[in-house]
């Protein structure tokens, strides 16, 4: 089983990025799928959660309006499409899948906001 984050780097305030999340080993259809973030010194917190049918099922609200996950099953990849880029987004951004007992996490993938 591997859950793998791609995408993340240095970007400025106000950019943009997408990151993806690719699973492999397991039957990425049946899984819900999340993104989280966890920044220095705090704890990991949920960002965006997508059900194994595509419907967002949870955002938080610091990034409603600015970040969108999506999936496409059959390229077994979720990604998170980050616009409107604050200082407040630097974390280490990552994957998790999710079904019944299972609950799969990637190693995550740094995003710095800065100038």
């Amino acid at each position: 089983v591997q859950v793998v984050e791609s995408g993340g780097g240095l970007v400025q305030p106000g950019g943009s990025l997408r990151l993806s999340c690719v699973g492999s080993g397991f039957t990425f259809s049946w899984y819900d799928m999340s993104w989280y973030r966890q920044a220095p010194g705090t704890e990991r917190e949920l960002v965006a959660s997508i059900s194994s049918a595509g419907i967002i099922t949870n955002s938080a609200e610091s990034v409603k309006g600015r970040f969108t996950i999506s999936r496409d099953n059959g390229k077994r990849t979720v990604w998170l499409q980050m616009n409107s880029l604050m200082s407040e987004d630097t974390a280490v951004y990552y994957c998790r899948a999710r079904f019944r007992y299972d609950d799969f996490w990637g190693q995550g993938t740094q995003v710095t906001v800065s100038s």
